[in-house]
C-alpha cells in the first residue's frame, strides 16, 4: 500500500484505505458492510433501522463473511434497542461505534473497556470539543454538503476549524466521492473520508433499481437541498413530490399530512387511533408545526422505507449528499474504493514531485565549477 493511505485510521481501524462506509438507514445492512471491508474499507450497520430480531442476525452475518469483527455497529441513544446495539458491540467486541446523539461517559466507558472505539459524528466545532470531553477515539465531522441531517457549515471550513482544535484523527465527510477529495482531506491533514452517498450508489446497494435511478439522474446539486420541513431541523435530500407538498402545505396541513402517514403505516410505527386522536385535540391547543413535526419525526423511519426499501422514491424522503450530481453510474464497492485510493496516491505523488521541484535551485543559482570565470 503507497504510504500516503497509511493513516491514523487505517491502524486504528485495521482497514487498507482512509475510506468509511457510513450507516445509511436502511442501505447499510450486512451486505453493504462486507463489500466495503472485503475491499479494503471500513463500513458500519446502520443499527438504528435494523429491527431488533434481525440486529445480531445482521451482525453475526458479517462476521462469518468476512472472518473477523473489523467493522462497525451505529446507532442512537434515544432509539428503543440502543441498550441491544451497545451489548451486541461489546459482545462481539466489533472495532467501533459511531453515533450522532452520543452515550454518555459511562457507557463509553463500557466501550473503551471492551476496546470498541468510540467515533462520533459532528456538524459544529462546539460538538467536536463536546465529544472529546466524553471520550471519542476519534472524530468524524459532517460539512453541510453531506445528506441526512446536516449542519450548515460547509467540509472546506470545518475541516481546518476541527484539526486545529482538537487533538485526535479526524474523518472528513460531506462532499466527499473522488481520490482528489481524499487527497485534499489528508493533504489538510485528516486521517481519511467518510461517505453515504457513494456508498449508496453502488452495485452491492440495497436501494431498489427505481430510487437508485431518482439518484442517478440528478444533475444538478441545487436539486440535492436543505429543507426543515419534515422536522424542523436541517435535512438534505433530493427534491420530490412528497417534500414539494409538506413544503407548500400551511401548518395544519402539515400535521395532516403527518397524521395521514402515520395512519397509513400505524402498524409499523406503533401509533394507536387513540394516540392519533389525542395528538390532533393537543394541535387544536398548541402549535400546529411543531407537532407536526413530532409526528413526522417519529415516522422518519417509515418514511425512509418507503423510498429505501420499497422503492416508491416520490412517497418517502431521499437523504442525499450534493456529490450525488457527480455520480453518474454504479460502480462495485471495490471499484469505488480502489479508484478512489488509486486517483489519491496519483494526486500526491504529484504534489510531492511539485514540491521538490520547486525547492531544486536553478541553474542559474548553482555555484560556478572551478576553472570557469567568475
Amino acid at each position: 500500500m503507497n504510504h500516503w493511505l497509511n493513516t491514523p485510521l487505517t491502524e486504528a481501524l485495521g482497514c487498507r484505505y482512509p475510506i468509511v462506509q457510513t450507516a445509511m438507514g436502511w442501505v447499510a445492512d450486512a451486505n453493504l458492510v462486507i463489500a466495503t471491508t472485503e475491499a479494503g474499507g471500513f463500513g458500519f450497520l446502520a443499527g438504528a433501522t435494523i429491527p431488533s430480531d434481525e440486529l445480531e442476525v445482521q451482525i453475526r452475518k458479517v462476521i462469518d463473511a468476512t472472518g473477523g469483527s473489523n467493522f462497525g455497529l451505529n446507532f442512537h441513544m434515544f432509539q428503543d434497542n440502543a441498550n441491544q446495539c451497545v451489548d451486541l458491540a461489546i459482545k462481539y467486541r466489533l472495532r467501533a461505534v459511531s453515533y450522532g446523539r452520543g452515550p454518555d461517559k459511562q457507557t463509553i466507558a463500557r466501550f473503551k473497556a471492551a476496546k470498541v472505539l468510540c467515533i462520533p459524528t459532528v456538524g459544529a466545532l462546539k460538538h467536536a470539543l463536546k465529544a472529546v470531553e466524553l471520550g471519542a477515539d476519534l472524530i468524524t465531522l459532517q460539512g453541510g454538503e453531506g445528506g441526512g441531517h446536516t449542519g450548515g457549515v460547509p467540509s472546506s471550513i470545518l475541516l481546518p476549524q476541527v484539526l486545529a482544535a482538537v487533538n485526535l484523527p479526524v474523518i472528513a465527510a460531506g462532499g466527499y466521492a473522488t481520490g482528489r477529495g481524499l487527497a485534499s482531506v489528508l493533504a489538510a491533514g485528516g486521517c481519511g473520508i467518510a461517505m453515504g452517498t457513494r456508498f449508496l450508489m453502488t452495485r452491492e446497494s440495497p436501494t431498489p433499481a427505481a430510487t437508485l435511478e431518482r439518484y442517478l439522474k440528478v444533475s444538478d446539486p441545487q436539486q440535492v437541498r436543505v429543507t426543515t420541513a419534515v422536522d424542523g431541523m436541517r435535512h438534505r435530500m433530493i427534491e420530490n413530490r412528497f417534500i414539494n407538498h409538506l413544503e407548500q402545505a400551511g401548518p395544519f396541513g402539515r400535521l395532516r399530512i403527518a397524521l395521514g402517514s402515520a395512519w397509513q403505516w400505524k402498524q409499523q410505527t406503533g401509533m394507536s387511533l387513540g394516540h392519533m386522536a389525542s395528538v390532533f385535540m393537543r394541535a387544536l391547543r398548541e402549535d400546529p408545526s411543531a407537532l407536526s413535526q413530532v409526528v413526522m419525526a417519529a415516522n422518519q423511519p417509515v418514511l425512509l422505507q418507503r423510498s429505501m426499501v420499497e422503492g416508491l422514491p416520490d412517497d418517502g424522503i431521499l437523504p442525499s449528499g450534493q456529490v450525488a450530481a457527480a455520480i453518474s453510474e454504479l460502480l462495485s464497492c471495490r471499484e469505488v474504493i480502489e479508484g478512489i485510493a488509486n486517483e489519491a496516491q496519483q494526486c500526491l505523488d504529484a504534489l510531492l514531485v511539485r514540491s521538490q521541484a520547486s525547492a531544486e535551485p536553478s541553474p542559474s543559482n548553482y555555484p560556478a565549477s572551478v576553472g570557469e570565470p567568475q
